[in-house]
């Protein structure tokens, strides 16, 4: 290990991401300086941007570095002097994204190309951001719930080629620390749905469930989730950082039970007033729901969902590292009111 090394530096991946801002944001306000990468310099404007509207002015404590996970350009920049790296970046194809190799071969050399450039560097640790996809899907009916850290998903089981990469990708960074790591430390963040604040227009997955709900979609499948805040996630990846029982753990972030989208429906409905009036109550049918999705792409991955219930616990982080997590109904309501003071939703 160099002596340069900067024992509040850490390398921040894809600076872009809605969990990496909060990520940023989190360890400038623990005093850390952080590099972040991008793929192209045309977006530091963008996550300076976000940032702000977060509540943050780094300055000269936040650099960018560009590099792109399918190649090994910029990562041994980027992983220099650094006490820690937050791997959280994941490659989206681009297109018609069907096939399997095309999600998967690039999440599991992007993980690889971020540890190696992190041990080559000497990096003390490494936090990655995997997936509930990891660990709860494709499930046999009655398999136990609610789903803990030593589960995986069930790749013979219905698994969508996101959730597929997730998997795969995350058990080779564990191989790879074990064979390779010489010394390395991993711990891994697994959160379900992430929910939270807002910084701009380019938001989570999760985010557009809560926006599609207040725009007035036609009703609630059944579909089944546990919702966590982006800050609880972030606060967590902070903890998981630097305990020492961290290391060679993965944790859950999750802040409570499953709800079924009519109870978030609920949620809005009580607690957002006038901005929840389009807030849809009926529960679709699920044969309405698989009709429908033969119409419309967009709908076909939630089929082998409906009616699959997604209950995890939350309680390792929890009892191992002190996190306290916002609960479920707070995470909704504080992203239903970004929402609006963004201008996001339609009136």
């Amino acid at each position: 290990m160099g002596n340069d090394m900067n024992d509040k530096q850490v390398l921040v991946t894809g600076g872009t991401g809605f969990i990496a801002q909060y990520c940023i944001m989190a360890l400038l306000t623990a005093g850390y300086a952080v590099r972040t990468t991008v793929r192209s310099l045309g977006r530091e404007a963008e996550v300076r941007g976000n940032l702000r509207t977060g509540g943050a002015e780094p300055g000269e404590r936040l650099t960018f570095v560009v590099a792109d996970l399918t190649g090994d350009d910029g990562w041994d920049e980027a992983a220099a002097g650094c006490a820690y790296v937050m791997h959280g970046a994941s490659p989206t194809p681009s297109g018609d994204r069907t096939r399997e190799e095309d999600w998967i071969r690039p999440a599991v050399d992007g993980n690889l190309r971020v540890l190696r450039a992190a041990r080559n560097a000497g990096v003390k640790r490494v936090v990655l951001t995997s997936a509930f996809g990891a660990i709860g899907v494709g499930h046999k009916p009655g398999y136990h719930r609610p789903f803990k850290e030593t589960d995986w998903s069930d790749l013979t089981g219905n698994v969508a080629p996101y959730q597929k990469s997730k998997t795969l990708s995350e058990r080779a960074a564990w191989d790879f620390v074990a064979s390779e790591g010489r010394g390395l430390e991993l711990s891994a963040i697994n959160p379900v749905a992430v929910l939270g604040p807002a910084l701009g227009p380019d938001y989570s997955h999760s985010i557009r469930l809560i926006k599609n709900l207040m725009d007035g979609q036609r009703g609630c499948p059944k579909i089944n989730s546990c919702f966590v805040d982006v800050r609880d996630v972030a606060d967590l990846h902070l903890r998981a950082m630097t305990e020492p029982v961290a290391s060679g753990e993965r944790f859950l972030a999750t802040s409570g039970d499953s709800l079924w989208m009519v109870e978030v429906a609920r949620v809005l409905r009580q607690r957002m007033g006038h901005a929840a009036s389009k807030v849809p109550t009926r529960v679709l049918p699920n044969w309405m729901v698989r009709l429908a999705a033969r119409r419309n792409p967009a709908l076909k991955g939630i089929v082998p969902m409906l009616g699959y219930n997604m209950n995890a616990s939350g309680e390792k982080a929890q009892r191992l590292l002190g996190w306290q997590p916002r609960s479920p109904e707070e995470a909704i309501v504080a992203t239903a009111e970004s929402l609006v003071r963004l201008g996001l939703v339609e009136n």
